[in-house]
């Protein structure tokens, strides 16, 4: 497989990489992630505490961007002085700054107090509305309703439903309204039967590749962190369970990443070929 990979460049478009282990040395994860083609890595926020973390994290390192926003697993921890900073950071208009993420709505947690999440979401879209930006989504158990929300609250640059675990309808609602689904670990495990022949169906236009580490561990790696470099992985899987050619794949996805997010330095015009050259291997 290592072969197979080594030819083409991936972006992954959701990592914590503000977190251990890839925290502890970010120079050598970089270098690891870029040996399985990972050329960029898109960071998310969870609190406001780590904007500042995040956004010096892009400036260090050229192939990381930032994303601010707040998770709705900490919906407790998240005061209204949150957005205050947040819409501040959006406002400097910094450009590795490149989405308005991680926000969204969870029904998986014990205590979700879902109207606060709401209220919190509903926010959010507002600023990403008002600097132009894309958004991260998340959703646990609250697809329908996160849908029925992006009817009424219009994002312009719209954005991606990250880690999808959802059926084929679930996902063609969010595609209908313009935004990308994220293609993660979740297809890797067999059992995942829905999910995965969603993703072989989706259109391909409206993929994005993701690993969402150090979390959601792939098949064959449960009970360790996951890592940017396993986003090959993923494309592995994807192949497996899509007609189009690789290449045709890793082309769409790198393009769909470029047309989503204004990422600097990178066209998705022609400009950036999805072949890693010699030098690279």
């Amino acid at each position: 497989m290592d072969h197979f990979l080594r030819q083409f460049s991936f972006i992954d478009t959701h990592c914590y990489f503000d977190f251990p282990p890839l925290s502890e040395n970010e120079v050598a994860s970089i270098a690891l992630a870029a040996t399985a083609g990972v050329t960029h890595i898109l960071v998310p926020a969870v609190e406001s505490r780590y904007f500042a973390r995040i956004t010096a994290l892009s400036h260090t390192h050229p192939s990381l961007f930032a994303a601010l926003g707040l998770h709705p697993l900490y919906v407790a921890h998240h005061q209204d002085s949150d957005l205050d900073l947040l819409e501040q950071q959006l406002r400097q208009r910094d450009d590795r700054l490149i989405a308005v993420g991680e926000i969204g709505l969870d029904l998986y947690m014990a205590e979700p107090r879902f109207e606060r999440q709401c209220e919190l979401l509903q926010a959010q879209l507002a600023l990403a509305k008002r600097y132009d930006l894309p958004v991260m989504l998340h959703s646990r158990r609250t697809h329908d309703r996160l849908a029925q929300l992006l009817r009424r609250i219009d994002v312009p640059r719209k954005g991606v439903v990250h880690g999808f675990a959802g059926s084929e309808q679930q996902a063609l609602a969010f595609i209908k309204l313009g935004y990308c689904i994220g293609v993660g670990g979740t297809i890797t495990y067999p059992r995942a039967n829905k999910t995965r022949q969603a993703i072989s169906r989706l259109p391909l236009d409206s993929l994005l590749l993701e690993t969402d580490a150090p979390d959601m561990p792939l098949n064959g790696f449960q009970g360790q962190p996951n890592l940017p470099e396993r986003a090959a992985n993923v494309f592995h899987t994807l192949c497996e369970l899509r007609s189009e050619p690789p290449e045709v794949i890793a082309d769409a996805l790198y393009r769909n990443t470029c047309r989503l997010f204004t990422l600097p330095g990178i066209r998705a015009d022609g400009g950036v070929s999805n072949t890693v050259s010699q030098s690279e291997k």
